[in-house]
């Protein structure tokens, strides 16, 4: 039966008080924490026929929160019991052990409009088929975000299951089939509620009132409730492949956040591109500015990112081939840092993103974003057709150049979040021109040869950032409070 138990919260939750296309989610209010534990009955498919299976799972969230802000689900747990028969099919297929990874869907419920999270789970280790008797696969994964846009209680409810099942023989190497996808449907006659969250106003939300220009309309009396927003699964958890990232719990305004950034550069002279492996970026947010221009609400925010390797503002460095006198093959290695802005001073907003939500239009945002930031290059461990080439340390741009991204993110209650913004991530575009070098060589001037091969023309950058860590109230952190989501560069 499907229900959930309640506890005090763990500690006051610090609200993050600056707003993007309204407000950032991630500043619950503090409160209690539902503890879900559901065991649902399914039917899965299997090539034997239908077949019963158990799920019970387990998760949390908080028991209420305000319009605007993220309810994050945490310490989602799924574990799938599959009948004798479907156990002894897979043992006469030579299975002797099964790993699996489940795909819950839950439908996010308000005010009669839904959206459809996933909550995915995958078993850490494979299950060993019993000789007789059930099987027992335990997953654990990562479930996205859900904001609701307006006031109202909020439920989520089981619907249909999908199993990807990994089979190996008793040697390890792949049975056959070597995977299994399986189709479960929820049995009629339970109850599918797996909690309900009290959604308040919040003192920031503004009364509905008439279609004036100086007030906000009321979207349900337009017939256009808004549907809650499901935002990404948090992926993978940080790891030794990518450096420390770890954000600040404690701080006192809840305004910072972390996360993961990856990409790409090309050279326009050299035809080809460098990978710059995933670095963790710190971002200060700031008051923002939000006006009212019927029928559109224009939200501004303002922030700042710095980036941090090892305790310095800089990219993690990375190897980069190109050719000197467009014939001979190079490698160096590339040292990319940040000059950071001054804190706290005019110049400290090197990030500027403006929604406009069309409020006759169900709630449609367009969020455009510019982040600039500015660099220093420098070039080490340079070999030339494979001979080491001695710069000294100091071979490096003769001055700062900015990289100048810019993204485009959408929101509607149908599609939720599309593209980029920086409480969600995804991708950022732009170019970068390199100046020429100086102070390279030793005992010989080489200044002019990596001049000709790397600087000038602007070359086509490619971003990616991962959704960020909250500290403040743990939204898409790991228990280290580092960011969940480690994007991967892309072209």
């Amino acid at each position: 039966m499907a229900g959930t138990r309640r506890r005090t919260a763990r500690g006051a939750a610090v609200a993050v008080t600056v707003l993007l296309g309204g407000m950032i989610p991630g500043a619950q209010a503090a409160s209690g924490v539902q503890e879900i534990d559901a065991e649902l009955a399914y039917t899965c498919d299997f090539p034997e026929g239908g077949q019963p299976a158990k799920v019970r799972l387990t998760a949390q969230v908080p028991e209420s929160a305000q319009a605007g802000q993220m309810i994050q689900p945490e310490e989602m747990a799924l574990v799938l019991t599959l009948p004798e028969a479907a156990s002894a099919a897979l043992a006469e297929s030579g299975a002797a052990a099964v790993s699996a990874e489940a795909r819950l869907s839950v439908d996010v419920v308000q005010g009669g409009r839904q959206a459809r999270a996933e909550w995915v789970g995958t078993a850490a280790d494979a299950a060993p088929v019993p000789e007789a008797g059930e099987l027992t696969l335990s997953t654990a994964g990562s479930v996205p975000y859900v904001r609701p846009g307006a006031p109202g209680d909020l439920s989520f409810k089981a619907s249909a299951l999908s199993v990807e099942l990994a089979v190996k023989k008793a040697d390890g190497a792949p049975a056959e089939p070597p995977t299994l996808s399986v189709q479960c449907v929820v049995d009629a006659d339970q109850e599918t509620t797996l909690a309900t969250v009290g959604v308040d106003g919040g003192a920031d939300t503004p009364a509905p009132g008439p279609s004036a220009s100086d007030e906000w309309p009321d979207d349900a009396e337009q017939g256009q409730p808004v549907a809650p927003e499901v935002g990404k699964r948090a992926k993978e958890s940080a790891s030794a492949a990518v450096p420390p990232c770890v954000g600040d719990p404690l701080n006192a305004e809840g305004r910072d956040m972390v996360a993961y950034v990856a990409g790409y550069a090309n050279v326009t002279k050299l035809d080809g591109a460098t990978k710059f492996p995933p670095a963790c970026a710190r971002i200060h947010t700031y008051d923002g500015e939000n006006w009212f221009e019927f029928p559109y609400v224009h939200a501004v925010l303002n922030a700042a990112i710095v980036l941090d390797y090892k305790g310095k503002p800089q990219l993690p460095p990375t190897t980069g081939t190109f050719l000197t006198f467009g014939f001979m093959p190079t490698t160096a290695t590339l040292e990319m840092t940040q000059i950071p802005p001054e804190p706290d001073s005019p110049q400290d907003r090197n990030v500027v993103s403006h929604g406009i939500t069309d409020l006759l239009n169900g709630g449609f945002t367009k969020t455009t974003t510019s982040v600039d930031m500015d660099f220093v290059l420098r070039l080490y461990d340079v070999k030339v057709n494979g001979v080491p080439l001695d710069v000294g340390k100091s071979c490096r741009t003769e001055r700062p150049f900015r990289l100048a991204l810019a993204g485009l993110g959408t929101w509607d209650p149908e599609k939720g979040n599309e593209g980029y913004t920086v409480i969600t991530g995804g991708e950022l575009t732009g170019s970068v021109t390199i100046p020429p070098f100086e102070g390279c060589g030793v005992g010989e001037d080489l200044d002019s040869l990596f001049t000709a091969s790397l600087s000038g023309s602007p070359g086509f950058v490619k971003q990616v950032q991962g959704a960020p860590c909250v500290p403040s109230t743990g939204g898409a952190c790991t228990p280290e409070y580092q960011p969940q989501d480690i994007p991967k560069a892309t072209r």
